[in-house]
Parts: structure tokens; C-alpha cells; sequence
């Protein structure tokens, strides 16, 4: 898709409008996990390489239109200057005449952090008059932020009716591996979905079953279909009232030629807890009073040949409660099997969605993935099928 991007920009002398994601974790005031400060690291040091000066637009939490000082972009200040090794002025307004005066004092290599996005009522109502005066303050809009490009906020699509627009680093990074796994992609392609419900991922399942040629499906989402199919699933998590609608999806992608892949042994314990005593059992020996926690051993055997038969290779979601060992084995195992294929350049992998930054974090192979996104409800729109209002205006010729 046509795409217009920070490298084709003459930004020399441009104020930029640079819609960022920030939305990071804070524990007593300070940020837990910096890893969406660092993605946006090199968009930022481009537009000062290139002559512009960055205005940071950002939201933080659900503060529904109202001022909250838990929320406010302030906290991020000093880690921000940290990361980037510039000074960062913050501005307590988004809008108004301490922004305009942000803009008068600041200087070149400096950077302009305007205040939580979301403080302001009109940002999600897409307020064209709020729009309007965040324009005012730039001569280009530059968007970071996929993880809030499915949302039609003022800060996300209304600011681009108002200024030449483009994408930034980390948007141009997410939407090509999107394009690789789902565009024209390498086959065969696999696709891993996990998590805790099918009921989150009905369209995103009925979509990837037209697009791919197997998918893996794990955690407590996997024990709907093992209901569906007459299994006895003890005390697990499940939803029976979607037992038709897992049976369903298994004829549609049957109809398509994509191999399901389900469990068939399974990991289960009496409760979630760390030093709880596991045992292994069929898929379909699961006694009344356990719960099934992970994917069992053979399990993750036919896993890794499905993984090893790809050529590309979608991620979506953990196989197990991974957050409580020993029920991360099965997410570690499959993942660090599908890192070192791709070290060795047979596989294209991208994860995202959800929980999986997490997981993948845990089994310590983010880095060596070809692409893990941070973005949650965005990636998972994206899989659906759906056109994301933020990426659309992008594309536009």
C-alpha cells in the first residue's frame, strides 16, 4: 500500500504534530516498563536530525475527558530526556497560550511534550473545533501511534483534515510486518492464537482461516474447542454457550484447507498456583475436579512441526497461564523454537495483540522475532480485517 513516511519529509524548520504512544505502566510515580518509550526513540531523533522540532501528543489511562495528576505526561518528562538525550519541555495544556508559548522559547534539538491528549473531552469525540487548534500550534502531523490508530480520535485522524500528514517510524515498521504476514506473505503460513476466550477472537479467527494454512490455537480459548468436541474439561475456564460457534469455525476452516491444530495433551492441576502438584493427560482425560493450565509436551512437539513447516509465522497470545510457572512452558518452548528459526532467516515472525508482548518478554525471544508490536486492540483489529481510521488517512493519495 502507498504509505507517506518520515524519510520522504524536507522537514527543515517544521514544527511537527508527533502522535506517540505513552501509555506506558507507573508504579508510585514512576514508569515500570519503558518499552514504548523506546520504540519511539528513532521517529523523534529523525525529526531533529532533519531539522524539525517534535510536539508530542500522547494519552495516558481512560481519564474520561477530566484533569487526573496520576495521569499526567509530566511524570514521563525525565524519562523521556533520559531516552532521547534531549530536553524535553512539558506543557501542562494541549491547546492555548502556554502551548504558544512552549513554541516561542523552544530551541533547535529541543522537544515539546504537550499534556495528556485525553483530558480533554473533545479528543475522543473527535472534536473538528480541537482538531483545529492542535493544528495551529504545526506545519505537519507525524503518526507514531498504531496502537491508537483504531480509534478516530481528534489526535489520531481529525488533526489530519488540518495538516499535510505522514507516518512515522514505528507506524511504517508495524504496518509493513502486518503487510508481510498477511499481505503477500511467504508460505506456508502458520498462525498462533492463544489467550483466554474465544469469544475476543470469533472475527479474527474467521478471517486468518481465509488467509492461512494452519492455526495453532492454545490457552483456555483451546479448551472451548475441546468442549465443542465432547471433551470433558474439568473446572477450566471455558465458554460453553460458544460451543456451536467453535464448532463452526472448525467446518469453515475445513472448507478452507487451514489445518486447526489443538491439543492433544494437556497440563492440569487442582489450582493456579506456583508450587501446585501438575499432571499430564490426554486432551481428553481431563478429570472434573483440575483444570487444564498449559498445552502438554506432545503438544508442543506437533506445535514446533507446524512452526517448523512455515515459512512465516503470526503470533497472537499465550498457550498456557504463562504468567504462573510451571504453566509458561509451553508459550517458552514454542517461542524460543520459533526465535531460533528465525535467527537462522527460515521463518518471518510477528507477534502482537493482547498479552503477548508479555509472554514473548517472559521467553526472553522479543528481540530476536522479526517484529514484535506492543499495540493491543490495534493489531488485534488489524488481524479482524478491519481498516483502521488512524492508518486510512495515511494511505490516502
Amino acid at each position: 500500500m502507498p504509505l507517506k513516511t518520515l524519510s520522504q519529509m524536507d522537514l527543515r524548520g517544521k514544527r511537527v504534530l508527533t502522535r506517540v504512544d505513552l501509555n506506558v505502566p507507573m508504579v508510585g510515580g514512576k514508569v515500570a516498563d519503558a518499552t514504548r518509550i523506546e520504540k519511539i526513540v528513532p521517529t523523534i531523533k529523525e525529526i531533529i536530525t532533519k531539522g524539525g522540532t517534535p510536539i508530542l501528543l500522547a494519552h495516558m489511562g481512560r481519564p474520561k475527558g477530566k484533569r487526573n495528576q496520576k495521569l499526567s505526561l509530566s511524570q514521563l518528562q525525565e524519562e523521556l530526556e533520559t531516552y532521547l538525550g534531549s530536553k524535553v519541555i512539558f506543557v501542562a495544556e494541549c491547546i492555548g497560550p502556554s502551548a504558544e508559548t512552549a513554541l516561542e522559547i523552544v530551541k533547535n534539538g529541543e522537544i515539546i511534550l504537550l499534556e495528556n491528549t485525553r483530558f480533554y473531552p473533545e479528543e475522543e469525540k473527535n472534536d473538528p473545533k480541537f482538531a483545529a487548534s492542535l493544528a495551529a500550534l504545526a506545519d505537519l502531523f507525524c503518526n507514531d501511534a498504531f496502537s491508537a490508530s483504531h480509534r478516530a480520535h481528534a489526535s489520531t485522524t481529525g488533526l489530519a483534515k488540518y495538516l499535510p500528514s505522514f507516518a512515522g517510524k514505528l507506524m511504517e515498521a508495524e504496518l509493513k510486518a502486518l503487510e508481510s504476514v498477511l499481505g503477500q506473505p511467504k508460505r506456508p503460513v502458520a498462525t498462533l492464537v492463544g489467550g483466554a476466550k474465544i469469544s475476543t477472537k470469533i472475527a479474527l479467527l474467521e478471517n486468518l482461516i481465509e488467509k492461512v494454512d494452519f492455526i495453532i490455537i492454545g490457552g483456555a480459548m483451546a479448551n472451548t474447542f475441546l468442549f465443542s468436541k465432547g471433551f470433558n474439561v474439568g473446572r477450566s475456564l471455558v465458554e460453553e454457550s460458544l460451543k456451536s460457534t467453535a464448532l463452526k469455525i472448525l467446518n469453515k476452516a475445513e472448507k478452507y484447507s487451514c489445518k486447526v491444530i489443538l491439543p492433544t495433551d494437556l497440563i492440569i492441576a487442582k489450582e493456579l498456583s506456583k508450587n501446585t502438584s501438575t499432571s499430564v493427560v490426554s486432551a481428553d482425560e481431563c478429570p472434573e475436579n483440575y483444570m487444564i493450565l498449559d498445552a502438554g509436551p506432545s503438544s508442543v512437539v506437533n506445535i514446533k512441526k507446524c512452526i517448523d513447516s512455515a515459512k512465516t509465522l503470526l503470533w497472537n497470545g499465550p498457550l498456557g497461564a504463562f504468567e504462573v510457572p510451571p504453566f509458561d512452558q509451553a508459550t517458552s518452548q514454542a517461542a524460543k523454537f520459533a526465535s531460533e528459526k528465525t535467527e537462522k532467516g527460515d521463518l518471518i515472525s510477528v507477534a502482537g495483540g493482547g498479552d503477548t508482548f508479555a509472554a514473548l518478554n517472559k521467553a526472553g525471544v522479543t528481540d530476536t522475532f522479526t517484529y514484535v508490536s506492543t499495540a493491543g486492540g490495534a493489531f488485534l483489529e488489524w488481524l479482524e480485517g478491519k481498516e483502521l481510521p488512524g492508518v486510512l488517512y495515511l494511505t490516502k493519495k
